[in-house]
């Protein structure tokens, strides 16, 4: 046991008494492309973060469950009978939600006591409450003697947070949480859940992925999220399509949707998934041929419908992608070759293909701006493509 998980278990010893039986892990993740398709049936490009949600778990003997979080310091405890959406609130939700998801389906599950940590920043779009339902499906399943495959642990994960939590989500966060692995990206049919691994490692060719924090306030279960996706499935009803994806197939061009759709906001979230389905094609096409050049001018295009046509970026990502973009080449710096926001929008990170050594510079150039603007200093780190969620004890 590392250092790392051994200073969790002697928490989880100090917190309960006893020892854990385990600690189990999932990540977090960076959707390199495909925003806003999953939940549409489309396809989505996400790896897996070496940052992730840990959680020390032992079973009970009764039908309780006990859960604290190291992050805050707060408890939270509820009974397996008589769990529903609503009894448990906050944070602990996304624990519970999951539980009651297992329970749903058949699941019977002993009591728990689990104590959590984290790495995933929180709020910052790189899906820090996947990571939770993840590592705790994990533990639970585990713990219960219960063997499921990924996809349905994604599944049952997704279901909490749609459901219990109340935030209608897709289901790539959760799938790239349990099924990536290291050095590659996931392209996931989010309609037919099959899944292709594409070699990710950018290293030999003296490239990197930055992360860059905005700390702009990310909010997504408070309606605007939510109406996206109904934008989306008003517009697959008027298209007479059971989602969009199918505009896909069927080999719908751009061009053609003005005539069909007579709403100029519908009109735009739809073109949106619709270019965006095929952007993530394009990038698993740059990525097996290493034309990372046009990979930078792909992730750009994605920001700018993401702007333009769905309406999620802020200021602070918006000048954020204009900085990393326009940054004056020198002997310590160059421009990035792409960058967009990521995540479910309205805050959250900008991610920037670049070259290895222009980090210091190009996250020097960005917090400058945030701060002649007035905003909130970001952060930054370069993001490797990680394995997903595992038992680490």
């Amino acid at each position: 046991m590392s250092s790392e998980h051994l200073a969790l278990a002697e928490h989880f010893h100090a917190a309960y008494g006893r020892a854990c039986t385990g600690i189990w892990a999932a990540p977090g993740r960076v959707n390199l492309i495909g925003e806003h398709t999953d939940y549409n049936g489309g396809f989505v490009l996400p790896f897996a973060l070496p940052q992730v949600s840990e959680v020390a778990a032992a079973a009970r003997e009764d039908r309780m469950v006990h859960v604290r979080s190291l992050l805050n310091g707060e408890t939270a405890e509820f009974s397996l009978d008589g769990l529903a959406p609503g009894v448990v609130a906050g944070w602990a939700a996304y624990a519970a939600g999951v539980l009651w998801s297992l329970e749903q389906a058949g699941h019977r599950l002993p009591g728990l006591d689990l104590l959590i940590d984290s790495t995933v920043p929180i709020g910052a779009g790189l899906s820090s409450s996947a990571a939770l339902e993840c590592s705790v499906v994990l533990a639970a399943t585990d713990l219960a003697g219960v063997d499921l495959p990924a996809a349905e642990l994604a599944r049952l994960a997704q279901h909490a947070e749609n459901d219990f939590v109340g935030m209608p989500c897709g289901i790539m966060d959760q799938m790239a949480s349990v099924a990536a692995e290291a050095e590659h990206v996931l392209l996931l049919d989010t309609r037919s859940m099959s899944t292709e691994q594409v070699p990710f490692t950018l290293a030999p060719d003296d490239l990197a992925l930055l992360v860059i924090d905005s700390r702009a306030e990310h909010r997504l279960v408070d309606g605007e999220y939510a109406a996206r996706r109904a934008q989306c499935e008003a517009g697959a009803r008027t298209l007479g399509v059971q989602s969009l994806r199918e505009l896909t197939d069927d080999g719908v061009a751009p061009e053609e949707l003005p005539a069909r759709l007579p709403d100029e906001v519908t009109l735009r979230r739809v073109r949106h998934v619709l270019t965006e389905n095929a952007r993530v094609l394009a990038a698993r096409e740059a990525l097996r041929t290493g034309a990372y050049a046009q990979l930078g001018e792909i992730l750009s295009a994605s920001h700018a419908s993401a702007r333009d046509d769905f309406e999620i970026t802020v200021e602070e990502t918006d000048t954020m992608v204009q900085t990393l973009l326009s940054v004056p080449a020198s002997d310590h710096v160059q421009p990035a070759l792409g960058a967009r926001q990521v995540g479910g929008g309205f805050g959250g990170c900008v991610i920037a293909l670049i070259q290895a050594d222009s980090f210091d510079g190009l996250l020097a150039a960005v917090q400058d701006n945030a701060r002649r603007r007035g905003f909130t200093e970001p952060t930054g780190f370069l993001a490797h493509a990680s394995a997903g969620a595992r038992r680490l004890a």
